[in-house]
């Protein structure tokens, strides 16, 4: 023993004789093999040894003398491998000698082989000593290697007594083995000394060769024992007099050493295990004490620790399906009290969670955010990738090895992911409570586990999409998704649906299926939100600091003050270099480029299968979904969970927005008709915001990315047939339908939503096969057309009016702030502040500006006609004159600001793309009578103006110019005929004059439940945006209207009347001048 270590407690007393034949009859049931005579009497005991009967000497347990107190010789082996000695006692050998049991012996004392001559009494006397360094001579303390050996005083003692031979057999081996581990010091374990004899009898087996003549015999024996040695050592420690201790009595930490290591388990004494565990009850609570140890110190345990060794033994363990059957058998397998507990008392929790979201590897790898280089950032997180890499590759194996051992396993490790999921529903919640709920880490590693399970039926051809059965979820699914809202089912219709339990059972592709789509939901979606979320609150930690250092100067004379201000600001600087962080290593994780192409490659089986579903077809990407759906949707379909195509989406939109070149060789058209599908068939989803996203996913498709200008899906929009034949009127459907959402915030969401709408139709307008459609659109379907375009109109008049009545007001802001000022502090701030908010609302509204305008330079060019029907055409020039107005008129003045390119406000062009709309519909004589009858903003030098600013700056071509100065001549004259006519007509009789617009009506209509009479057009131009009566406020539809047939030739009798009378008026000055 070393000079500093506490010596060992002394034995405990030897128990009476009683007790002794007790523990000895336990023992030998144990260890009754086919080698191990019958006992009929017991010897002499020590403290904690028993004895083995000796074949000369017979006895019987009614002669058991008194157990004998005596102190145990104990000797300390050193921790170096072991050679075999030829030599075990001090009685003279007859040359044999054992095998050699360290890998690299001493050249000087490797043994001799063992001679022809050699008794087996004689090899099996040494070589069971050098195997358990065991001696029966008190003069021999080493072997010839000069490792330390344990004198056994007691079967010395109890040899003598017998008068049989001082040597060591294989029918005392079970009184030596005893008395040796005995003399262990108790702040060890047995193990540490049995495991390396365990190593040193596998060598002297495998190095028999020939004839063994008996050997195998004496080693097989050894073997066994010492199995069974090691198998009390974790159940029954009180057989080797000690008392049971949790840290030594388990295989846990032999198993973190290499199986090379003196101590480490070799695969060998695993396969012993296995061979014992169905007729030794003994094994199997050996093995999950070793296994639920090593869980619990990987809990205390981070990615920056050493967790390698943990994996790497439960993968040796968990390659014998009777170990893995074992495992999933133990109570603690999925034993956990609430959702964050799963991955701290669960067998595997441990293990999954791993990972480089674990908050100490964030401040580990991501010091000091806030100064961090870009360069080390990259570098830390491609670090960090490859690590979970291979740690999700571990897992991955050790789940396949569940999954594939048999049903039982199989059935356990489903139903702990399902248990994982279903514990986690909150994680999708508005407000949801992390304290409460598993990690990010842990469950993103579940995900991409259960992506991998998945992979069997991933192929690109989505030949096994046929065996996800839905009605899976109608045969008591493990995912449970009762509160889950439904893709177009209320809670009671869902409720009535999955009452009826379907018949049959359900396969592993369809389990697997199901909780992989909820482990996206709960994990890996969930913390694309997460991520999200957490780039606000950094810019709102950010803001608040700034904040906070600009005060520093207010207390430079209030120590006391700025103390409190410096604790403040510490307190937010750790929180905020804690977000950003976590930011760095999720983006780690989440752009992880393989981990992602996985999840799309189960993403698009899922975009297969529901698009199956709901057309109840055999879809692929290869063939057509025929639109418009059945107006009967199918019950499976209505009642799926939200979250199956909100999991495509999202993740579809994560990889378009962040890593998009993992979609150039991975995404099929499938995408492209899930889109189209749903925004035709929109009736099919109740969730407008989801409906939404589609938008968006077509959006982020047609971003540039790398050689590909229109994007990963722009060219596929372009130019296949499913598209030129549906997208178009899919768009125009959904960008009406979202000006109503049923959100308070529906008013500034279809803003954003028609602005990602408009881009992809100028993506795709390059290809006039869509010009076409519009056309067609416009003439089969005009009311669809004109509701369209009415929008249309608000959007742009709407965003014009805001964005342009911002820059006034930032243009007072910038002069007011502008130095030299008297403002006072306060005063600036609250200005900065002010000018802060209205610069960017001013960004935000032009951004929208532009793009209506150009959308309306696209559609005006194409579809003139369109444009200037009368339900629309006033509302038109009355837009246009009054942008014209704002542009070039006396308010133009407040429209400079400082850097206007920082608002995407460029007035020049602005004005040159109005007189583009100008010259597009002035084809229309209703244009020009509208704009000329545009008693509010039409002013004529306004037109001049205009000229002298495109000349100056050149901004049309001359052919434009001079189309624009014949435009102007026909405003002016049918100005000239507007007033003229105004003056014709003279008083208006009121029952003649439309009830809104106060002008002559030329179409007069009854509404059927209000009684009132209004022109068609009046009346259709209002149900464009709203379907209700303007006077009542019922429900009404432009069929619904009543011809006023006779007022109406009253009208245009009138009307002639007036116009006649006038003319004659007008002739008679003629000749009253001519005759004068």
């Amino acid at each position: 023993m070393d000079d500093d270590q506490q010596p060992p407690p002394a034995p405990p007393e030897a128990p009476d004789a009683e007790k002794m034949d007790q523990i000895r009859r336990r023992r030998l049931e144990k260890l009754s093999g086919p080698s191990t005579p019958k006992i009929t009497k017991p010897t002499e005991a020590s403290a904690g040894v028993s004895s083995s009967p000796s074949p000369s000497a017979p006895i019987t347990a009614e002669t058991v003398e008194p157990a004998v107190k005596t102190k145990l010789n104990i000797t300390k082996a050193p921790s170096t491998h072991i050679a075999l000695s030829s030599k075990a006692s001090s009685e003279p050998s007859d040359g044999g000698v054992g095998p050699t049991a360290s890998p690299q012996p001493n050249p000087s004392k490797k043994q001799a082989p063992a001679s022809v001559g050699e008794s087996i009494e004689a090899y099996e006397h040494t070589t069971l000593g050098s195997i358990f360094r065991i001696t029966l001579d008190p003069n021999r303390t080493v072997d010839s290697s000069n490792h330390k050996l344990i004198y056994l005083r007691n079967l010395r003692q109890e040899l003598e007594d017998e008068q049989a031979p001082i040597m060591l057999t294989k029918e005392r081996l079970d009184s030596a083995i005893l008395e040796a581990a005995s003399a262990i010091p108790h702040n060890k374990g047995v193990l540490d000394y049995l495991i390396p004899c365990w190593k040193r009898v596998m060598r002297a087996l495998k190095s028999l060769r020939g004839y063994a003549s008996g050997k195998d015999v004496i080693l097989k024996e050894a073997k066994r024992l010492c199995m069974s040695n090691c198998v009390f050592a974790v159940e029954m420690p009180e057989f080797f007099g000690r008392e049971p201790n949790s840290a030594l009595d388990t295989l846990t930490s032999y198993l973190l050493l290499e199986p090379t290591e003196e101590r480490g388990i070799s695969p060998d004494f695993l396969a012993e295990m296995e061979a014992r565990i169905e007729e030794d009850e003994s094994i199997k609570p050996m093995l999950r004490k070793a296994v639920v140890g090593l869980s619990q110190q990987l809990a205390m345990m981070t990615m920056n620790d050493n967790y390698k060794p943990y994996i790497h033994a439960l993968k040796a363990l968990c390659q014998s399906s009777k170990f893995v059957a074992a495992i999933a058998e133990d109570p603690l397998f999925q034993m956990a009290t609430s959702a964050p507990r799963i991955e701290m008392d669960t067998i595997l929790g441990p293990f999954f969670r791993i990972s480089p979201l674990q908050a100490e590897v964030t401040k580990e790898y991501f010091a000091s955010p806030k100064t961090m280089d870009k360069g080390k950032i990259r570098t830390s997180q491609e670090a960090l990738r490859l690590t979970l890499q291979t740690h999700q590759n571990d897992l991955l194996e050790i789940t396949n090895l569940f999954v594939r051992t048999g049903p039982i396993s199989r059935n356990k490790i489903l139903d702990w992911f399902a248990y994982i999921v279903n514990s986690n529903h909150k994680r999708r919640a508005l407000r949801s409570n992390p304290a409460e709920l598993s990690s990010d880490g842990f469950l993103m590693n579940v995900t991409v586990i259960l992506d991998g399970l998945c992979g069997p039926f991933l192929d690109t051809t989505f030949s096994k999409v046929g065996k996800i059965d839905v009605e899976y979820l109608r045969r008591n699914p493990r995912v449970d998704i009762k509160d889950e809202t439904k893709l177009n089912a209320d809670e009671s219709a869902s409720t009535e649906y999955y009452k009826t339990v379907a018949s049959g059972t359900s396969n592993f592709i369809s389990e697997v299926f199901f909780l992989t789509l909820a482990a996206h939901h709960y994990g890996s979606e969930a913390t694309n939100t997460m991520l999200k979320s957490l780039d606000r609150e950094i810019k709102y930690m950010t803001d608040k600091v700034k904040e906070m250092e600009a005060e520093r100067p207010k207390f430079a004379n209030s120590p006391h003050q700025l103390a409190v201000l410096e604790g403040n600001l510490k307190k937010y600087n750790d929180i905020l270099e804690k977000y950003m962080s976590f930011k760095f290593a999720a983006e780690g994780v989440l752009f992880d480029k393989v981990m992602q192409a996985k999840s799309l490659s189960f993403m698009r089986v899922v975009t297969v299968w529901l698009l199956r579903i709901a057309t109840q077809s055999d879809y692929t990407p290869d063939k057509t979904v025929n639109l418009p759906l059945s107006a009967q949707q199918p019950d499976a379909f209505r009642c799926l969970p939200e979250y199956v195509l909100e999991d495509i989406v999202g993740n579809f939109n994560f990889i378009f927005r962040f890593i998009p070149d993992v979609m150039l060789s991975a995404v099929g058209d499938e995408i492209i008709a899930l889109c189209i599908t749903f925004l035709t068939n929109s009736e099919y989803i109740k969730n407008p915001y989801l409906k939404a996203k589609l938008v968006s996913l077509l959006f982020h498709g047609t971003w540039p990315v790398y050689h590909r200008t229109k994007g990963v899906l722009g060219d596929s929009l372009v130019g296949t047939k499913f598209a030129n034949d549906h997208l178009l009127h899919a768009l125009m459907k959904f960008y009406i339908e979202v000006e109503s959402t049923g959100a308070h915030t529906q008013f500034y969401d279809k803003f954003n939503i028609r602005y990602e709408i408009f881009q992809v139709i100028k993506c795709i307008w390059t290809n006039t096969v869509y010009q076409e459609r519009l056309t067609q659109e416009s003439k089969t379907n005009t009311e669809f057309f004109l509701r369209f375009v009415n929008l249309l109109l608000n959007d742009a008049t709407y965003v014009l009016d805001e964005a342009l009545t911002k820059f006034p007001k930032i243009h007072d802001l910038q002069a007011e702030l502008r130095p030299p000022n008297t403002l006072t502090p306060q005063e600036r701030a609250a200005r900065e502040e002010e000018l802060a908010t209205a610069e960017g609302q001013a960004q935000s509204y032009m951004q929208l500006t532009n793009e209506t305008v150009s959308m309306m330079k696209l559609f005006t060019k194409t579809l003139s006609a369109s444009f200037t029907m009368p339900e629309i055409v006033e509302r038109v020039a009355a837009m246009v004159d009054y942008t014209l107005d704002t542009l070039v008129g006396p308010k133009s003045l407040n429209l400079k600001v400082d850097d206007p390119k920082k608002y995407q406000f460029d007035p020049r062009t602005l004005l040159s793309e109005f007189i583009e709309i100008y010259l597009n519909l002035g084809v229309s004589e209703n244009f020009i009578e509208a704009v000329a009858g545009d008693g509010r903003s039409y002013k004529p030098e306004n037109f001049d103006r205009a000229t002298r600013i495109l000349n100056r700056h050149s901004l049309r071509s001359a052919e434009d110019m001079a189309a624009w100065e014949k435009l102007k001549g026909r405003f002016k004259v049918a100005k000239e005929l507007e007033d003229q006519n105004e003056e014709d007509l003279g008083d208006i009789p009121d029952e003649y004059l439309d009830p809104i617009m106060a002008t002559l009506m030329k179409d007069p209509v009854v509404l059927p439940l209000s009684k009132i009479v209004i022109d068609r057009s009046t009346i259709r131009s209002h149900l464009l945006s709203d379907p209700h009566d303007p006077f009542n406020r019922s429900p009404l539809k432009i069929e619904d209207v009543v011809d006023a047939t006779e007022l109406k030739a009253e009208i245009v009798a009138w009307r002639a009347e007036m116009m006649q009378k006038a003319k004659q008026a007008r002739d008679d000055d003629t000749m009253d001048t001519a005759e004068g």
